[in-house]
Parts: C-alpha cells; sequence; structure tokens
C-alpha cells in the first residue's frame, strides 16, 4: 500500500526527532521530505528548499511512491497534497506532534540554534502556534489515520482521530490536545 505521511506540529515540537522515531518502527515511510533538511544540505535559501520539497512531492505523487513529509501545516500546500494523494488512493495519515505553548516551542529552537541548527523567526512560530488547530483541521478530512503525540518529555501519544472523533489515549492529558478535542467537538 502506497503511504503519504505527514508529520505535522509547529516549529520546534520535534517533527524531525519524531520522524527519527518512526523510521525505527515502520518501513512504509518511503521517500523523507524535509524541507529544513533539503535546504542545509543544498545551501540554498529557505524558498528555494521549499520549491525543491514541492517537486519531491510531485516527482512522488507522479511515481506512485510513498512518502513522507514533515511540515507545519500552515498554507494551503499539505491540505492540497493530501487531497491529491487521496484521488490517487494513498493511505493518508498524520502524526501530529505537540507542546502546551508557543514559549516551549520558542526555547527547543534556541537550543537547537546554539547547536548548530536553524532559527525560526519569533513571529513565525507564534502565528503558526496560534493556527495550528485550524491547519490540522483542513487536513483532518484526508487523512485515513491521525495520531498526535505529545514532546513535553519524549513523545507519548495522546490521543487518535477515528471516525470523526478524536479519541483521547492514556492517562496524562496535555493542556493542547484537550483543546484541540473541546474545539473538534464544537465544530463537528
Amino acid at each position: 500500500m502506497k503511504c503519504y505521511t505527514i508529520i505535522g506540529g509547529v516549529n520546534g515540537t520535534g517533527k524531525s526527532s519524531l520522524t527519527g522515531v518512526l523510521k525505527t518502527q515502520t518501513s512504509d515511510l518511503g521517500v523523507i521530505i524535509d524541507v529544513d533538511r533539503i535546504t542545509a544540505e543544498a545551501g540554498v535559501s529557505a524558498i528555494k528548499g521549499g520549491r525543491i520539497a514541492l517537486e519531491r512531492i510531485d516527482d512522488c505523487l507522479a511515481k506512485n511512491i510513498s512518502f513522507t513529509q514533515e511540515t507545519t501545516l500552515s498554507g494551503r500546500k499539505t491540505e492540497d497534497t493530501a487531497a491529491r494523494a487521496r484521488e490517487q488512493g494513498y493511505h493518508v495519515r498524520l502524526y501530529y506532534v505537540g507542546l502546551d505553548t508557543p514559549e516551549e516551542c520558542l526555547a527547543r529552537i534556541a537550543n537547537r540554534v546554539r547547536r548548530g541548527g536553524h532559527n525560526i523567526p519569533e513571529n513565525d512560530v507564534q502565528r503558526r502556534f496560534a493556527g495550528r488547530w485550524e491547519a490540522v483541521e483542513k487536513v483532518l478530512p484526508y487523512c485515513d489515520e491521525a495520531r498526535f503525540f505529545d514532546n513535553d518529555n519524549g513523545f507519548m501519544e495522546v490521543a487518535e482521530y477515528r471516525n470523526g472523533e478524536l479519541v483521547l489515549k492514556g492517562e496524562r492529558h496535555p493542556a493542547w490536545i484537550k483543546e484541540l478535542a473541546e474545539r473538534l467537538k464544537s465544530n463537528p
């Protein structure tokens, strides 16, 4: 089965780290498309890295092969890709990584920069954090499967989306997943 896997979350939540964990647990991630890695490896601007990532996505869809995209879900591209993938018979799944506050995201980004990684402007992080639920809601209708992970202290699966409903898992439910659950109940 061909899969389109979306690793989503605001900047700094741990999308690349979750991808690394998933690579040890599953063999169907296919081509992994990470615009930050593409940008760094090609030594190009973020805009050019984004264009290369889009070309790779189009190539995977044209070849009908499995692929994984790391994304903040901001903008319409992921929604459009999910719709195209569904039309082509892909199994579409979302693995979303969350944290409770934008300050946590910014602290993780600052730590990454101290270790030589890339920075993200604070206003971009704040904007993406504020719009994260609208972004999730746009992609969910295309997903055959959606799982939600808290990354406060390692990746803990805290919910999954089944039959149009967010089902909480485990005993610990961070504030962000409760907020999403309430939002989805009020916006069926």
